[in-house]
């Protein structure tokens, strides 16, 4: 089975010699602040000489505004007791100073250095991460007057759309790379397990260095963090076409939180989602014993249709819904159940640091398309693994369900949520 990989380039350090080397770091892949952290990037040219057959900024242009924001980082890690340098990209989104990158390009890291542009190379602070998202906030002080580019909308995109990929594969500092949109609406694996939702797919060449680096549209705006790659086997690194960025709209409500706090929370419901065979709505393969929905009495085999007076279409919209709330919100579900349609009021929790912890097992490396089975067993259809960092729990019985109703197995229920 072909392996996304995170896309961080890692060297053995001086002191190792040829001999030694770091181990690969850990494979990657929303409540918010009303604080508006992230700064509108400089005035593009109002006169466009060269512009691509959209009317958007030719390649030449969108690298011009954008190559000194983009940060080449490097990470001095430890593990088993050897010390190497873990190297990735970033990108200024403040002029005080602050930077996105992956959280996996500097998780672990006993000390960041960055070099922004061509400035000189300079320590940075992590503020914080999340695992969830795979997004880490890191700070440098006396930088100057930063050029900080702006975040685009990701839900405005459409497939085909012109994309731009700017970081350091294996160390070459601000390589641009082109594609388009390949696909929308993505899942990829986040560090702790969780699943990343609403990722962008790209055939802009991306290769290991790029983690951390902006995905940018023909405006010049940063539309997704380059996180992850499909390689053609498990002992290939390089670029086949296929790359993942976790959106830019997502990334917009983590930076913030974690400029904020220093670390983010994700609201939980604690189900295991499927879609239905009418397409509609929302099936509970599984409840979490002790978690938010089972505590409001939600069982295996119903399907959520409303979630505070939205229409649920599908598992991916319940998910969106889901993030949108904030930790201790109370909401009211809509449940079809025996034929019948009943509320339930819901108290949403925190979701857990890890599916670990979350009472399932992680969800395993592997192709983006071919998920791991959340009810751990090998499934040709390709099972989505807890699309909504809910973990594990009570499954539907394959037998008879709730209220007399005839059901199927769970594995047959939980349909593939990737195209």
């Amino acid at each position: 089975m072909r392996t996304p990989r995170a896309i961080v380039t890692l060297a053995a350090a001086a002191v190792l010699g040829a001999a030694g080397g770091a181990a690969v770091v850990g494979v990657t892949g929303d409540g918010g602040s009303t604080r508006t952290v992230l700064e509108p990037a400089q005035t593009q040219p109002q006169q466009v000489s060269v512009a691509d057959s959209s009317g958007g900024l030719s390649a030449k242009q969108v690298y011009d505004l954008a190559k000194d924001s983009v940060v080449f980082i490097s990470a001095h890690v430890t593990e088993q007791g050897q010390s190497g340098e873990a190297t990735g990209s970033g990108f200024v989104v403040s002029r005080d100073g602050y930077i996105v990158t992956n959280a996996h390009v500097v998780g672990g890291a006993s000390t960041v250095s960055v070099k922004i542009g061509d400035r000189k190379t300079q320590q940075a602070e992590v503020v914080g991460t999340d695992e969830s998202t795979d997004i880490a906030l890191l700070k440098v002080d006396g930088a100057g007057d930063l050029k900080p580019l702006q975040l685009g909308d990701s839900s405005k995109l459409e497939v085909g759309d012109a994309t731009f990929a700017i970081g350091n594969p294996f160390g070459l500092d601000r390589t641009l790379t082109t594609g388009v949109v390949s696909a929308l609406d993505r899942h990829i694996t986040a560090p702790n397990g969780f699943s990343i939702d609403g990722v962008v797919q790209t055939d802009a060449p991306i290769n290991p260095g790029n983690s951390g680096g902006p995905l940018l549209d023909a405006q010049g705006k940063v539309i997704g963090v380059n996180s992850q790659i499909l390689t053609g086997s498990s002992t290939s690194e390089g670029n086949v076409g296929i790359g993942f960025a976790a959106p830019s709209n997502t990334v917009r409500n983590v930076v913030e939180q974690l400029r904020e706090h220093g670390s983010v929370k994700h609201a939980y419901l604690g189900v295991q989602m499927g879609a239905t065979e009418s397409g509609s709505g929302a099936l509970v393969g599984a409840v979490t014993p002790g978690g938010p929905a089972a505590d409001a009495g939600l069982r295996a085999g119903d399907v959520i249709v409303a979630f505070d007076g939205h229409a649920v279409g599908s598992p991916d919209a319940l998910s969106s819904l889901v993030n949108a709330k904030q930790v201790g919100d109370s909401v009211e579900l809509t449940v079809r159940r025996g034929g019948a349609e009943q509320k339930l009021t819901v108290t949403l929790g925190e979701q857990p640091a890890s599916t670990a912890t979350a009472g399932a097992q992680p969800q395993q490396q592997g192709d983006p398309q071919m998920p791991a089975d959340p009810f751990g067993q090998a499934d040709p259809h390709g099972q989505q693994s807890d699309p909504y960092g809910q973990g594990g729990g009570q499954q539907a019985d394959p037998g008879q369900g709730q209220g007399g109703q005839q059901q199927i197995d769970p594995r047959d229920l939980l349909e593939q949520l990737i195209p």
